[in-house]
């Protein structure tokens, strides 16, 4: 590969990057062809972009990205695969559910909205997070409960007070 091609792969990676609010950093070594080739298909239906990159490219493109990074340098060994995702929580399930007939692929790191989180043991954790929409919902179930309660209290009591005058308007004097 030269150098110009190199160069190229940097910048379309720290374009990438600095587009991204969620990706991850994940081993997919020792999967078989028929094994990477359904990783990839599931990503695909997932809307998860699966790429495959050399950690000296992937390193110089977080360090000429505008995040701060420095923190996910360290799991840059081995087998590197970087999947981008619009919603924080879609590549851990997916990752999660792959797993379910293997080991890999392995969590390395996630940054997800400025967090950064290392290691496979933090999949679960990440797998928790809601999205942003998830989050919006919870607010707004959280904001009409009150609102219900009220309307539903005056309705049963409108019916209680409308008994009420009934039965004070039928009495004899």
């Amino acid at each position: 590969m030269t150098k110009e091609e190199k160069n190229n792969i940097v910048n379309e990676l720290s374009d990438k990057l600095n587009q991204a609010s969620v990706f991850y950093l994940a081993d997919v070594a020792e999967l078989d062809a028929i094994s990477s080739s359904k990783l990839r298909r599931l990503c695909f239906n997932k809307q998860v972009s699966l790429q495959v990159v050399k950690n000296t490219l992937l390193r110089k493109a977080l360090e000429q990205a505008d995040g701060e990074y420095e923190e996910l340098y360290a799991v840059l060994k081995g087998n590197t695969s970087i999947m981008f995702a619009e919603t924080g929580n879609v590549p851990a399930k997916l990752i999660k559910d792959f797993r379910k007939k293997g080991t890999k692929p392995a969590l390395k790191g996630a940054f997800i909205d400025s967090a950064i989180y290392i290691g496979d043991n933090q999949l679960d954790a990440l797998i928790n997070i809601k999205s942003k929409e998830e989050v919006i919902a919870d607010v707004i179930a959280l904001l009409q409960s009150p609102a219900k309660n009220v309307l539903s209290a005056l309705q049963s009591g409108g019916a209680t007070i409308a008994g009420l005058v009934k039965t004070l308007g039928d009495r004899p004097e």
